[in-house]
C-alpha cells in the first residue's frame, strides 16, 4: 500500500511539472495573457485532484495579495487627488538634458516604490511624464525605462515595496517554522543595490537607451478648442513668468492672450510675468485642453463649475456635439440657463476651426458646436438617447483633478507606513486601514477604487500561489531541493547562488510573482534540510525575483513601459543585463555578511 502511495505520489509530482513547464511554454511563445495562462493550470490541478479545493484557493486569501490589492487603493487616490502629479511638476521642472531628467526622476521614484507598490506608481507616471516630453522634446524612450527599473530597485528596499515582497513575507506568515521579515529588513541588500543601480543608470543610460518617439504633431485634431482659465488668488503661479509657470510650450496647446484689468495683453513672450486674477486665453485639442484642467493654480474662468451639484471626485468630462433641435441652439449659454438645464458647465468649445473670441458664458451656441463639459457621470446615461445632442462622448481618464484632498491623501500614506513600520499593525491591517481612510475621507470615490484595482494581476498572483503549493504537497519541491543540495556539496553559499540564478532566470521568462511562488518551497526544503535559517535565502528571492531588467516580460512596469516608450525587445537586454550582474553581485555578497546560517 505504501508502495502505490509513492507511484501515487509520483504521479502527481509528474503532472504538476508538466503544468509550470505548460505554463512557462506559454508565458513565453504566447501572448495570451498572464493571469488566463495561470488561472488555467490551476485549474486543471484541481480538476484532477491534484490539488484539494481548499489549496488550489488558499492563494485568494493570502496576506500578501490581499495587501496588493488595498495598495490599488491607495495609489489611485494619490494620482486622483493630484499628489503624484503635483510631485512630476516639481520633480522635473525645466530640465534641458537627459542625464539630469534621468536622475530627476530615479531618485524620488525609488524612494516612493519603498512605500507604495511599484506598479500604480509607475502607471501614475507614464502620462505625466509623455506630457512632459512632448514639452520638453527629450524623447520619452530615455525617461521611461529608468522609471521602471527605478521602481523595481526601490520596491526591493522595504517590505512594502513591491508585491512580490508583500507575497513572499505572506508565505513565511503561513510558515510556522519561519518568521516573517521586518518591514526594513530587505533594505540591507536593496539600498546598496538601488544606488549601485541608480549610479549605473546616470553614467551609461543616456547613452544605452535609444532615442525613439515621433515628435508631437500640434493642432493634428481638427477640434480646436477656445478656453478661458483664471489664475487663481494665492496661486504657486503669481509672480511667476509664462515660461518659469510651464505655459510656453504645452504640447497641442498655446497662450493666445491675456486679459488683465479689461487690458488684452496679445502675442504673450516667454517673460511675460502672471497676476493672480489674469485671464488666459488657450486654444488648442482637446487632449491638452484637459491638461490644463490638472495645473495647481489655474481654474476654469467660469465661477458655474463650483456651483455644480456633484463633488469633485464625482465628475467627468465628455464632449457633445449640439444638434439641430437642441433648445439653447441660437441663445448664449448663460442666456441658456446650461448648467441648470443640464448640471452640466461648458468650460471650452469648438466650431470648426473658428477662434471664439466671447467669454464662455456669452457664446452663442450653434448646430455642430462641439462642447467640452464637465459634468456628473450620469450625464452620458441620461443624455445618450436625448435629442439635444448629436454625440456624447466621455473623455477617457479625465476625471478632474481633486486637489483640495492631496494633504488628507498624503497624511493618510503617511500614516500607513508609521503604522506598518512600528508594528502597531500588520501591513495587511495598515493597507485595509488606509484604503478604507481614503474612500471616506473622499480622496477617492468608492466606485473609482474598485476600478484601481487590477484583478488581473490578484488573479495571476492568486493562481500562482495555488500552483506553487502543489510543488510542495506532491513533494516537488523535496525532490528538486535534493538534487540541488547534491550539487551545492552542502555549501550554504552556493545554494543561495543556485536559488538566485534559478529565481532571477524563472522571473525573465515568466512573471516576479510567479517565480518568487514556485522558488519558495524548493528553497525552504533546502534550508530545513541544510538545517540552516531560511531568512537568507527569503531575501535572495526577494532580490532575484526583482532583479528583471534585461526582457519585457518578467516585470509588470518593464511591460507597462514597452509600448508609450517605443522599445524593442533588445533595448531591455542592452541596458538591463549588465544591472543584472550588479544587482546579483552585491546580493550574493551581502546577503552571506549579514544574516547567519
Amino acid at each position: 500500500m505504501e508502495f502505490l502511495n509513492i507511484i501515487y505520489m509520483t504521479i502527481e509530482g509528474w503532472v504538476v511539472i508538466g503544468v509550470i513547464l505548460w505554463t512557462l511554454i506559454m508565458l513565453i511563445t504566447t501572448h495570451y495573457s498572464v493571469d488566463m495562462i495561470l488561472l488555467a493550470g490551476l485549474s486543471f490541478l484541481l480538476i484532477t485532484g491534484v490539488v484539494s479545493p481548499d489549496a488550489a484557493l488558499s492563494g485568494f486569501s493570502n496576506e500578501g495579495m490581499l495587501t496588493v490589492a488595498a495598495l490599488y487603493v491607495v495609489a489611485a487616490a494619490l494620482r486622483e487627488t493630484g499628489a503624484i502629479q503635483y510631485i512630476t511638476q516639481i520633480i522635473m521642472g525645466d530640465i534641458k538634458t537627459v542625464r539630469r531628467a534621468q536622475a530627476r526622476i530615479m531618485a524620488p521614484v525609488m524612494i516612493m516604490s519603498a512605500f507604495m507598490n511599484n506598479t500604480p506608481i509607475v502607471a501614475s507616471f507614464i502620462p505625466a511624464l509623455e506630457h512632459w516630453s512632448r514639452k520638453t522634446g527629450i524623447p520619452v524612450s530615455k525617461i521611461l525605462i529608468p522609471l521602471s527599473y527605478a521602481a523595481i530597485l526601490g520596491g526591493t528596499c522595504t517590505l512594502i515595496g513591491t508585491s512580490t515582497n508583500l507575497i513572499l513575507n505572506g508565505l513565511l506568515i503561513d510558515e510556522a517554522s519561519v518568521r516573517s521579515l521586518g518591514l526594513f529588513e530587505p533594505a540591507l541588500v536593496g539600498i546598496p543595490a538601488a544606488i549601485a543601480g541608480f549610479i549605473y543608470l546616470f553614467l551609461f543610460g543616456d547613452k544605452l537607451l535609444p532615442s525613439r518617439g515621433e515628435a508631437y504633431q500640434s493642432f493634428k485634431d481638427p477640434r480646436e478648442y477656445t478656453m478661458e482659465m483664471i489664475v487663481e488668488k494665492g496661486s504657486n503661479l503669481s509672480g511667476k513668468t509664462v515660461q518659469d509657470a510651464g505655459l510656453r510650450q504645452l504640447p497641442g496647446c498655446y497662450l493666445v492672450e491675456i486679459i488683465r484689468n479689461e487690458e488684452v495683453i496679445p502675442a504673450v513672450g516667454p517673460n511675460q510675468k502672471l497676476n493672480a486674477g489674469d485671464r488666459l486665453i488657450f486654444a488648442g485639442i482637446v487632449d491638452s485642453i484637459v491638461d490644463l484642467q490638472n495645473i495647481q493654480g489655474l481654474v476654469p474662468a467660469t465661477d458655474q463649475v463650483f456651483k455644480l451639484d456633484a463633488p469633485k471626485n464625482d465628475r467627468i468630462l465628455i464632449e457633445a456635439v449640439v444638434s439641430t433641435s437642441n433648445p439653447i441652439k441660437g441663445r448664449t449659454i448663460k442666456e441658456g440657463n446650461f448648467r441648470d438645464r443640464y448640471n452640466a458647465v461648458v468650460i471650452a468649445v469648438s466650431r470648426s476651426g473658428e477662434r471664439l473670441k466671447e467669454k464662455i458664458g456669452d457664446i452663442t451656441l450653434k448646430t455642430g458646436d462641439t462642447l467640452l463639459m464637465e459634468t456628473h457621470a450620469s450625464f452620458v446615461r441620461r443624455y445618450r438617447n436625448s435629442n439635444d445632442f448629436y454625440l456624447i462622448s466621455p473623455i477617457e481618464g479625465a476625471t478632474p483633478t481633486n486637489y483640495k484632498r492631496s494633504g488628507a491623501a498624503i497624511i493618510t500614506l503617511t500614516g500607513m507606513i508609521i503604522l506598518a513600520g512600528t508594528g502597531l499593525l500588520s501591513m495587511l491591517q495598515a493597507s485595509f486601514l488606509a484604503a478604507g481612510a481614503m474612500i471616506l475621507l473622499r480622496a477617492i470615490r468608492y466606485s473609482a477604487s474598485l476600478e484601481a484595482i487590477d484583478f488581473r494581476v490578484l488573479i495571476a498572483i492568486a493562481s500562482s500561489l495555488g500552483i506553487g503549493g502543489a510543488l510542495s504537497s506532491t513533494g516537488v519541491a523535496a525532490y528538486l531541493a535534493s538534487e540541488v543540495l547534491l550539487f551545492a556539496s552542502d555549501s550554504p553559499v552556493l545554494a543561495l547562488l543556485i536559488t538566485y540564478l534559478i529565481t532571477w532566470i524563472l522571473t525573465e521568462m515568466i512573471t516576479n510573482n510567479a517565480a518568487a511562488v514556485l522558488v519558495f518551497p524548493i528553497a525552504l526544503s533546502i534550508a530545513q534540510n541544510m538545517g540552516i535559517d531560511f531568512v537568507p535565502f527569503a531575501i535572495v528571492i526577494i532580490m532575484g525575483a526583482s532583479a528583471s531588467f534585461s526582457t519585457p516580460l518578467g516585470y509588470q512596469t518593464n511591460l507597462m513601459i514597452y509600448g508609450p516608450g517605443g522599445y524593442k525587445y533588445t533595448d531591455y537586454l542592452k541596458i538591463g543585463l549588465p544591472l543584472n550582474f550588479i544587482v546579483a553581485i552585491i546580493t550574493l555578497s551581502l546577503v552571506p555578511l549579514l544574516w547567519e546560517f
